[in-house]
C-alpha cells in the first residue's frame, strides 16, 4: 500500500481501464451493485476536509497521502442485489425479499473483490494505490458528494504515482506483524 503521492494527475483513460477490469471481479448474479466516486485533483479536498480536517493533519504520520492526486470512494448496493435476486430467474432463491433474507451481504463481497481487482490492476498499471476506513466525518462526506444513505461505504481508494520507492517508504504501523502461515489458515478436511 501507497501512503506517499506525487501530485500528479491520474490520466482518466488509465482510471477507467481500472475500473473496466474491476467491473470483471465476482458478482453474485452479476449484479455488479457497486458504485465509485471519484475525486480527482482540488476535488479531494471535498473528502479531506470532511474525513481529516486540516487541524488533525500536522500530526499524522503519512503526510503524502493528502497528495494523492485521486480518492475513489467504494460503495455497496444492497437493494442492486435484492432487486436482481426478485428477477424471475433468481426469484426461486427468495433473496428477493429483502436484505435481511440474505445469509451473507454479498454486496459486500461483490464491492470488496472489485476492489481488491481494482488494487491490483492499479499495481499493474504502475500506480501506488492505498485502500482505507473512513473511520471520521462519513455523514459529512456522504452530505457533501449527495451519496445516499442507503449505500454501504466499503472504504476510501487514493491513487497516483508513488512519491518514494519501496526501498524508502515508510511502513505502516502494521507492518512488522508476521504473516499467518498457511498452516494457521488451512483446515484440511475440517476444522
Amino acid at each position: 500500500m501507497t501512503r506517499s503521492f506525487r501530485d500528479e494527475p491520474v490520466d482518466p483513460a488509465v482510471l477507467d481501464g481500472l475500473v473496466e477490469l474491476a467491473s470483471r471481479a465476482p458478482s453474485a448474479g452479476k449484479t455488479q451493485g457497486w458504485h465509485l466516486v471519484v475525486l480527482e485533483g482540488a476535488q479531494t479536498r471535498r473528502f479531506w476536509d470532511h474525513a481529516f480536517p486540516a487541524e488533525r493533519r500536522d500530526r499524522f504520520q503519512f503526510p503524502g497521502l493528502f497528495t494523492a492526486p485521486v480518492i475513489a470512494l467504494a460503495f455497496a448496493d444492497p437493494d442492486a442485489y435484492v432487486a436482481r435476486y426478485a428477477e424471475p430467474d433468481k426469484a426461486r432463491t427468495g433473496l428477493g425479499a429483502g436484505a435481511d433474507a440474505w445469509p451473507t451481504p454479498y454486496w459486500t463481497i461483490d464491492g470488496s473483490m472489485a476492489v481488491m481487482t481494482l488494487l491490483l490492476a492499479a499495481e499493474d498499471a504502475g500506480l501506488g494505490a492505498l485502500f482505507f476506513a473512513v473511520f471520521h466525518g462519513e455523514a459529512a462526506v456522504r452530505a457533501e458528494l449527495g451519496v445516499p444513505e442507503r449505500l454501504q461505504l466499503l472504504g476510501a481508494i487514493a491513487l497516483g504515482r508513488p512519491a518514494h520507492t519501496d526501498a524508502v517508504a515508510v511502513p505502516g504501523r502494521s507492518a512488522t506483524r508476521p504473516r499467518r502461515a498457511p498452516e494457521e489458515i488451512v483446515h484440511r478436511g475440517g476444522w
